[in-house]
């Protein structure tokens, strides 16, 4: 369970808080897939990586969450203070405004939007692994991920991030 922890616990607790957008609320859900694992960890049966399935509950979590709490929570910025070794200050504030940037863009799209860009770029999932973890169809996640792509495009041309990084 330690090692199972060690290894996906910090991309559970990043699914999730790109999910809820509240890292209370985060960290809370990353506990309790855990411990829903440790209760009933005899039910994986190995058909999909552990991560696939240690999202598709933290996935079931969230929406549970989210039904019982139907306010929105502001999101707070995860990595916004990150910087690269050797970014001179300058590049790391383009960085940081850039990624601010980015972040309100994903946040304009739907729902269904933002946890495909979530899953894909961030959790780096399959189609099939998104399938798995969201219930939908795989020609609907791939629909899905054709449309936020689309919609996220255009939003990030409006804010002026169609250009390179710096």
């Amino acid at each position: 369970m330690r090692v199972l922890y060690a290894r996906h616990a910090k991309r559970v607790f990043h699914y999730l808080m790109r999910f809820t957008r509240d890292s209370a609320a985060a960290e809370d859900l990353t506990n309790d897939v855990f411990i829903d694992v440790w209760k009933g960890g005899n039910r994986f049966e190995g058909r999909s990586q552990a991560s696939t399935w240690l999202l598709a509950i933290a996935r079931y979590k969230a929406l549970s969450a989210r039904r019982r709490q139907r306010e929105t929570v502001d999101s707070e910025t995860v990595l916004e203070n990150w910087e690269a070794p050797g970014d001179t200050p300058e590049v790391t504030a383009q960085k940081a405004d850039k990624g601010r940037r980015l972040r309100e863009c994903i946040e304009q799209l739907s729902q269904e939007h933002r946890e495909v860009i979530n899953l894909v770029y961030y959790q780096e999932k399959s189609v099939k692994e998104i399938s798995e973890i969201t219930g939908a169809a795989e020609a609907t996640v791939k629909t899905r991920m054709f449309y936020a792509r689309k919609n996220l495009s255009a939003l990030m041309a409006q804010a002026g991030l169609d250009r390179g990084w710096p």
